[in-house]
Protein backbone atom coordinates (compact mmCIF):
# COMPACT_ATOMS: atom_id res chain seq x y z
CA UNK A 1 0.00 0.00 0.00
CA UNK A 2 1.37 2.95 -0.90
CA UNK A 3 1.62 6.09 1.35
CA UNK A 4 -1.87 7.98 -0.18
CA UNK A 5 -3.41 4.49 0.61
CA UNK A 6 -2.46 4.54 4.16
CA UNK A 7 -2.98 8.44 4.57
CA UNK A 8 -6.46 7.83 3.74
CA UNK A 9 -6.92 5.24 6.06
CA UNK A 10 -5.33 6.92 8.65
CA UNK A 11 -8.21 9.42 7.79
CA UNK A 12 -11.12 7.07 7.29
CA UNK A 13 -9.61 5.30 10.75
CA UNK A 14 -10.27 8.67 12.68
CA UNK A 15 -13.33 9.91 11.43
CA UNK A 16 -15.02 6.51 12.52
CA UNK A 17 -13.27 6.77 15.54
CA UNK A 18 -14.58 10.59 16.09
CA UNK A 19 -18.24 9.23 15.30
CA UNK A 20 -18.02 6.93 17.88
CA UNK A 21 -16.78 9.22 20.55
CA UNK A 22 -19.92 11.47 19.46
CA UNK A 23 -22.42 8.94 19.43
CA UNK A 24 -20.64 7.80 23.01
CA UNK A 25 -21.50 11.36 24.27
CA UNK A 26 -24.79 11.74 22.75
CA UNK A 27 -25.95 8.06 24.24
CA UNK A 28 -24.92 9.16 27.18
CA UNK A 29 -26.32 12.37 27.78
CA UNK A 30 -29.63 10.46 26.42
CA UNK A 31 -29.39 8.14 29.93
CA UNK A 32 -28.18 11.32 31.89
CA UNK A 33 -31.12 13.56 31.13
CA UNK A 34 -33.78 11.78 32.78
CA UNK A 35 -31.02 11.62 36.21
CA UNK A 36 -30.57 15.18 35.60
CA UNK A 37 -34.47 16.31 35.57
CA UNK A 38 -34.78 14.47 38.86
CA UNK A 39 -32.44 16.11 40.42
CA UNK A 40 -33.64 19.47 39.24
CA UNK A 41 -37.51 18.89 39.94
CA UNK A 42 -36.11 17.46 43.67
CA UNK A 43 -35.14 21.20 44.03
CA UNK A 44 -38.06 22.91 42.65
CA UNK A 45 -41.49 24.29 44.67
CA UNK A 46 -44.14 21.86 44.37
CA UNK A 47 -45.93 23.95 41.82
CA UNK A 48 -43.02 23.76 39.74
CA UNK A 49 -42.24 20.08 39.22
CA UNK A 50 -43.58 19.07 36.07
CA UNK A 51 -42.45 22.13 34.59
CA UNK A 52 -39.95 21.00 32.14
CA UNK A 53 -37.26 23.84 32.93
CA UNK A 54 -33.22 22.57 32.86
CA UNK A 55 -32.71 25.77 34.99
CA UNK A 56 -35.25 25.90 37.79
CA UNK A 57 -37.02 30.01 38.41
CA UNK A 58 -36.80 28.89 41.99
CA UNK A 59 -34.76 26.58 43.93
CA UNK A 60 -35.91 25.36 47.08
CA UNK A 61 -34.99 22.57 49.29
CA UNK A 62 -38.67 21.96 50.84
CA UNK A 63 -38.33 18.54 49.38
CA UNK A 64 -35.34 17.23 51.09
CA UNK A 65 -36.74 19.06 54.15
CA UNK A 66 -40.23 17.24 53.82
CA UNK A 67 -38.59 13.76 53.26
CA UNK A 68 -36.54 14.06 56.26
CA UNK A 69 -39.04 14.30 58.46
CA UNK A 70 -41.08 11.33 57.79
CA UNK A 71 -38.90 8.25 58.97
CA UNK A 72 -36.89 8.41 55.84
CA UNK A 73 -33.70 7.73 57.40
CA UNK A 74 -34.97 4.76 58.76
CA UNK A 75 -36.83 3.39 55.80
CA UNK A 76 -32.78 4.37 54.01
CA UNK A 77 -31.49 1.99 56.44
CA UNK A 78 -34.20 -1.20 56.44
CA UNK A 79 -32.69 -0.89 52.77
CA UNK A 80 -29.58 -1.00 53.44
CA UNK A 81 -29.76 -3.70 55.75
CA UNK A 82 -31.62 -6.01 53.47
CA UNK A 83 -29.41 -5.34 50.71
CA UNK A 84 -26.80 -5.67 51.91
CA UNK A 85 -27.57 -9.36 53.80
CA UNK A 86 -28.71 -10.65 50.72
CA UNK A 87 -25.74 -9.71 49.24
CA UNK A 88 -23.24 -11.27 51.63
CA UNK A 89 -25.22 -14.12 52.23
CA UNK A 90 -25.94 -14.91 48.94
CA UNK A 91 -22.33 -14.44 47.99
CA UNK A 92 -21.12 -17.15 50.10
CA UNK A 93 -23.87 -20.15 49.38
CA UNK A 94 -23.81 -19.53 45.68
CA UNK A 95 -20.08 -19.02 45.61
CA UNK A 96 -20.27 -22.68 47.38
CA UNK A 97 -23.20 -23.97 45.24
CA UNK A 98 -20.99 -23.50 42.21
CA UNK A 99 -17.67 -24.58 43.43
CA UNK A 100 -19.92 -27.77 43.82
CA UNK A 101 -21.21 -28.28 40.31
CA UNK A 102 -17.81 -27.35 38.68
CA UNK A 103 -15.34 -29.54 40.08
CA UNK A 104 -17.11 -32.11 43.48
CA UNK A 105 -17.49 -34.92 41.51
CA UNK A 106 -21.04 -36.69 42.36
CA UNK A 107 -23.53 -38.49 41.62
CA UNK A 108 -26.48 -36.62 38.90
CA UNK A 109 -24.49 -32.91 39.41
CA UNK A 110 -25.64 -32.52 35.75
CA UNK A 111 -29.05 -33.01 36.74
CA UNK A 112 -28.86 -31.09 39.56
CA UNK A 113 -27.20 -27.71 37.81
CA UNK A 114 -30.20 -28.39 34.96
CA UNK A 115 -33.00 -28.11 37.52
CA UNK A 116 -31.56 -25.23 39.14
CA UNK A 117 -31.03 -23.11 35.51
CA UNK A 118 -34.58 -24.50 35.14
CA UNK A 119 -35.83 -22.01 38.20
CA UNK A 120 -34.82 -18.90 35.48
CA UNK A 121 -37.60 -19.77 33.33
CA UNK A 122 -40.47 -19.42 36.24
CA UNK A 123 -41.37 -15.98 36.45
CA UNK A 124 -41.80 -14.62 40.02
CA UNK A 125 -45.58 -13.69 39.63
CA UNK A 126 -45.76 -17.47 39.53
CA UNK A 127 -44.24 -18.45 42.90
CA UNK A 128 -45.68 -15.23 44.24
CA UNK A 129 -48.84 -17.19 46.15
CA UNK A 130 -47.16 -20.09 47.21
CA UNK A 131 -44.22 -18.47 48.56
CA UNK A 132 -46.06 -16.05 50.58
CA UNK A 133 -48.15 -18.60 52.37
CA UNK A 134 -44.44 -20.73 53.03
CA UNK A 135 -43.32 -17.25 54.77
CA UNK A 136 -46.65 -16.63 56.88
CA UNK A 137 -46.82 -20.32 58.18
CA UNK A 138 -43.59 -19.57 59.04
CA UNK A 139 -44.10 -16.89 61.24
CA UNK A 140 -42.13 -13.82 59.01
CA UNK A 141 -44.59 -11.68 58.10
CA UNK A 142 -43.80 -8.09 59.06
CA UNK A 143 -40.16 -9.50 59.41
CA UNK A 144 -37.13 -8.71 57.72
CA UNK A 145 -36.18 -12.20 57.78
CA UNK A 146 -39.81 -12.43 55.01
CA UNK A 147 -37.73 -10.66 52.75
CA UNK A 148 -34.10 -11.73 53.06
CA UNK A 149 -34.35 -15.11 52.98
CA UNK A 150 -37.03 -15.76 50.12
CA UNK A 151 -34.29 -13.45 47.90
CA UNK A 152 -31.27 -15.33 48.75
CA UNK A 153 -31.15 -18.58 46.30
CA UNK A 154 -30.45 -17.36 42.93
CA UNK A 155 -29.68 -19.62 40.15
CA UNK A 156 -28.14 -16.43 38.32
CA UNK A 157 -25.35 -16.77 40.98
CA UNK A 158 -24.74 -20.27 41.28
CA UNK A 159 -24.82 -20.39 37.35
CA UNK A 160 -22.24 -17.26 37.26
CA UNK A 161 -20.00 -18.92 39.44
CA UNK A 162 -20.04 -22.58 37.86
CA UNK A 163 -18.84 -21.56 35.22
CA UNK A 164 -16.62 -19.15 36.06
CA UNK A 165 -14.80 -21.88 37.96
CA UNK A 166 -14.59 -24.30 34.85
CA UNK A 167 -12.29 -21.84 33.72
CA UNK A 168 -9.49 -22.45 36.49
CA UNK A 169 -6.67 -24.90 35.75
CA UNK A 170 -7.00 -28.11 37.19
CA UNK A 171 -3.38 -28.18 37.84
CA UNK A 172 -3.87 -25.22 40.16
CA UNK A 173 -6.26 -27.56 42.20
CA UNK A 174 -3.96 -30.76 41.57
CA UNK A 175 -0.92 -29.08 43.76
CA UNK A 176 -3.38 -28.02 46.06
CA UNK A 177 -4.25 -31.50 46.87
CA UNK A 178 -0.35 -32.43 46.87
CA UNK A 179 -0.14 -29.88 49.67
CA UNK A 180 -2.81 -31.57 51.61
CA UNK A 181 -5.48 -29.00 50.65
CA UNK A 182 -9.07 -29.94 51.45
CA UNK A 183 -12.02 -29.29 49.37
CA UNK A 184 -12.91 -26.53 51.29
CA UNK A 185 -9.32 -25.51 51.87
CA UNK A 186 -8.83 -25.20 47.63
CA UNK A 187 -12.08 -23.45 47.79
CA UNK A 188 -11.16 -20.74 50.52
CA UNK A 189 -7.57 -20.68 49.39
CA UNK A 190 -7.54 -20.76 45.41
CA UNK A 191 -10.64 -20.60 43.96
CA UNK A 192 -12.47 -17.38 46.05
CA UNK A 193 -9.51 -15.42 45.59
CA UNK A 194 -9.51 -16.14 41.54
CA UNK A 195 -12.98 -15.41 41.65
CA UNK A 196 -12.81 -11.77 42.86
CA UNK A 197 -14.03 -9.98 39.27
CA UNK A 198 -17.20 -12.56 39.48
CA UNK A 199 -17.49 -12.08 42.89
CA UNK A 200 -17.85 -7.99 42.40
CA UNK A 201 -19.76 -7.92 39.32
CA UNK A 202 -22.69 -10.79 41.66
CA UNK A 203 -22.35 -8.33 44.68
CA UNK A 204 -23.57 -5.05 42.57
CA UNK A 205 -25.95 -7.16 41.16
CA UNK A 206 -27.80 -8.46 43.95
CA UNK A 207 -27.49 -5.24 45.52
CA UNK A 208 -28.89 -3.67 43.17
CA UNK A 209 -31.89 -5.95 42.82
CA UNK A 210 -32.59 -5.89 46.40
CA UNK A 211 -32.17 -2.40 46.81
CA UNK A 212 -35.05 -2.24 44.10
CA UNK A 213 -37.62 -4.13 44.71
CA UNK A 214 -40.94 -3.00 45.43
CA UNK A 215 -43.53 -6.05 45.05
CA UNK A 216 -41.64 -8.41 47.78
CA UNK A 217 -41.36 -5.95 51.00
CA UNK A 218 -44.78 -4.59 50.32
CA UNK A 219 -46.15 -7.45 50.36
CA UNK A 220 -44.54 -9.14 53.36
CA UNK A 221 -43.69 -6.03 55.24
CA UNK A 222 -47.15 -3.82 56.19
CA UNK A 223 -45.48 -2.26 59.71
CA UNK A 224 -44.82 0.85 58.48
CA UNK A 225 -41.55 0.62 60.63
CA UNK A 226 -40.21 -2.03 58.49
CA UNK A 227 -40.79 -0.48 54.94
CA UNK A 228 -38.15 0.14 52.37
CA UNK A 229 -37.79 3.40 50.53
CA UNK A 230 -39.16 2.41 47.73
CA UNK A 231 -42.77 0.99 49.47
CA UNK A 232 -42.29 4.44 51.66
CA UNK A 233 -42.32 6.44 48.49
CA UNK A 234 -44.86 4.50 46.91
CA UNK A 235 -47.18 5.32 49.58
CA UNK A 236 -46.55 9.35 49.17
CA UNK A 237 -47.93 8.83 45.84
CA UNK A 238 -51.98 9.03 45.47
CA UNK A 239 -52.88 10.99 48.19
CA UNK A 240 -54.95 14.35 46.96
CA UNK A 241 -51.53 16.94 48.21
CA UNK A 242 -48.96 14.50 46.73
CA UNK A 243 -45.58 16.68 48.02
CA UNK A 244 -44.31 15.98 44.51
CA UNK A 245 -41.23 18.26 45.52
CA UNK A 246 -40.45 15.21 48.38
CA UNK A 247 -41.04 12.24 46.02
CA UNK A 248 -38.30 13.75 43.65
CA UNK A 249 -36.35 14.35 46.38
CA UNK A 250 -36.39 11.23 48.15
CA UNK A 251 -36.00 9.53 44.41
CA UNK A 252 -32.71 11.39 44.34
CA UNK A 253 -31.45 10.05 47.89
CA UNK A 254 -32.52 6.39 46.48
CA UNK A 255 -30.06 6.74 43.64
CA UNK A 256 -27.34 8.33 45.31
CA UNK A 257 -25.98 4.71 46.99
CA UNK A 258 -26.05 2.68 43.28
CA UNK A 259 -24.57 5.84 41.66
CA UNK A 260 -21.70 5.53 44.30
CA UNK A 261 -21.56 1.58 44.12
CA UNK A 262 -21.24 1.83 40.27
CA UNK A 263 -18.49 4.66 39.55
CA UNK A 264 -16.06 2.85 42.88
CA UNK A 265 -16.24 -0.71 41.22
CA UNK A 266 -16.85 -0.07 37.54
CA UNK A 267 -13.32 -1.35 36.47
CA UNK A 268 -14.00 -4.30 38.21
CA UNK A 269 -17.90 -4.76 36.68
CA UNK A 270 -16.40 -4.49 33.24
CA UNK A 271 -13.18 -6.95 33.52
CA UNK A 272 -15.86 -8.80 35.64
CA UNK A 273 -18.14 -9.03 32.87
CA UNK A 274 -15.34 -9.73 30.61
CA UNK A 275 -14.07 -13.18 32.53
CA UNK A 276 -17.84 -14.40 33.10
CA UNK A 277 -17.74 -16.22 29.50
CA UNK A 278 -19.55 -19.43 29.19
CA UNK A 279 -16.64 -22.80 28.47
Amino acid sequence: MNSEGKLIKNKNGQILYCVKILGGIILGCLFLIPIYMLFVSSIKPTGEVFDLRFIPKTISLNGYSLILKQKFLSYFLNSLFISTTVTIVALVFHSMAGYALARLDFVGRNVVFILILGTLMIPFSVILVPLFILVKNFGWLNTFKGVIIPAIPHAYGIFLFRQFFLTIPKELEEAAILDGCSPFGIFIRIFLPLSKPIIIVLAVAFFIANWNNYMWPMIVNQSQNKWVLQVALANYIGRTDTPWDAIMAGGVITIIPILILFFVLQRYIVEGIKMSGIK
